[in-house]
């Protein structure tokens, strides 16, 4: 009986605790979504801000977030992803390799906007690329890395051993069974870093604030060397920056910004869905 009665007592510990988390999430977003849907329509998606961003629409900032996160991911996910094989398959257990992981975990935490003056000093500054898509690609791609390298390791050290003996025991080489054997195995785990590295890279403010993103540019940018307006920062100025800036136009970005970052997640967890049915354990 006294088993049962705090068996019980747990299940409704855990279940009040998983509503305290749940129910502020689902009242703002609610709130977002009651307040914006009413101004999110083709025009302002499609159109260029005007009138001090008091009129038109978002488009600019729309395709500035995609250009970033297109940009961090070819920067972060080749190199997170080879850090996270060697750190895992390849380097051995020394205390250089366990200050690298330390190293990794920290970098982790640190706020973003280090990360956007680090980018500042080293990519605009002494690099001399300018507050441009390239510096704020580039800075966010380090932002991103730790989070992809740390769970793309687990994933890889979560495939059992079998898997590489087998590879070993029929002739193939370390690479030829890290490459066929245990990356298809691995890789639900490692598209969950990836998202999450990219979901942040795409949500934040700072970085870019010091790296690439304009206050006001109604039009698109040519290259890799020009500013473009973000979501983000977009989000951040109309909402402190503009006086007299229409209540809707502020919940509307941030619900077009939400939607943009649920729909990386749903693709996301569809292929990592996809994979997952193909493990073989």
């Amino acid at each position: 009986m006294n088993r049962l009665l705090v068996q019980r007592i747990g299940f409704i510990t855990l279940g009040l605790t998983t509503l305290i988390v749940v129910i502020p999430i689902l009242l703002v977003v609610g709130t977002i979504v009651v307040r914006g849907i009413g101004t999110v329509n083709w025009e302002f998606l499609t159109a260029m801000p005007r009138e001090g961003m008091k009129a038109g629409g978002i488009y600019p900032a729309i395709v500035g977030t995609l250009i970033l996160t297109l940009g961090t991911a070819l920067v972060a996910i080749p190199v997170g992803i080879g850090g996270a094989i060697y750190l895992a398959e390849y380097a051995r257990d020394t205390w250089l390799t366990r200050v690298i992981r330390l190293a990794i975990i920290n970098l982790a935490g640190i706020p973003s906007v280090v990360y956007g003056l680090f980018g500042l000093g080293l990519f605009v500054l002494f690099l001399r690329l300018g507050t441009s898509i390239l510096a704020g690609s580039l800075t966010l791609s380090i932002m991103a890395l730790p989070i992809i390298i740390s769970a793309a390791e687990e994933a890889l050290r979560a495939v059992p051993t079998e898997f590489r003996t087998v590879s070993a025991s029929l002739g193939g080489t370390r690479w030829q069974g890290v490459y066929h054997v245990v990356l298809p195995q691995a890789l639900p785990g490692m598209i969950t870093g990836v998202i999450l590295g990219l979901l942040r890279a795409a949500g934040e403010t700072a970085p870019i604030l010091f790296t690439v993103a304009a206050f006001f540019l109604p039009y698109l940018p040519r290259s890799l060397f020009d500013q473009t307006m973000a979501l983000p920062y977009h989000l951040y100025v109309i909402s402190t920056q503009v006086p007299g800036m229409p209540i809707g136009i502020q919940y509307g970005t941030a619900l077009v910004l939400i939607t943009l970052v649920l729909s990386m997640n749903i693709v996301a967890t569809v292929i990592r869905s996809h994979y997952r049915r193909r493990r073989e354990w």
